[in-house]
């Protein structure tokens, strides 16, 4: 039985879910299924410009794991357009990250967002996010 894989960040959902040459109805176009931690790691490493270290850490996964999902991306993203066929954006094992107020593991709404708690759901200790005034995040 394989390993289950672990549940990957994503801070952005795509603009749309399926882009596609112009003029051609979709079902008349094979799909490629591109996920949505693919994405987010295109995302990371080619919009935003960050380094492999640091775009692995925004989504929780080891170095070597972010090069083999952004590998996979680039190629479906290239085979998508050089052969001119629709690219569907879904799924895949993506958590989405936490807001303010939310659980960190699970990203289950808490009761409070400015009081510890733990979370009802997965049991995890939440503290409530530092304000700018302690160096933390606003």
């Amino acid at each position: 039985m394989p390993r289950p894989y672990c549940r990957r960040i994503v801070e952005a959902s795509p603009a749309a879910a399926v882009f596609k040459p112009a003029g051609v109805p979709l079902p008349d176009l094979p799909v490629i299924d591109m996920t949505l931690d693919e994405l987010e790691a295109v995302r990371l490493a080619d919009l935003e410009g960050l380094y492999q270290e640091g775009a692995a850490a925004r989504m929780h996964v080891s170095r070597t794991t972010f090069a083999r999902i952004v590998e996979a991306a680039r190629r479906k993203i290239a085979e998508a357009l050089v052969l001119g066929s629709a690219l569907r954006i879904e799924g895949g094992p993506v958590i989405p990250r936490p807001r303010r107020g939310h659980c960190g593991r699970c990203a289950c709404r808490l009761a409070s967002a400015r009081e510890p708690s733990t979370c009802p759901r997965c049991g995890q200790r939440a503290e409530p996010p530092r304000s700018t005034r302690d160096g933390g995040e606003p």
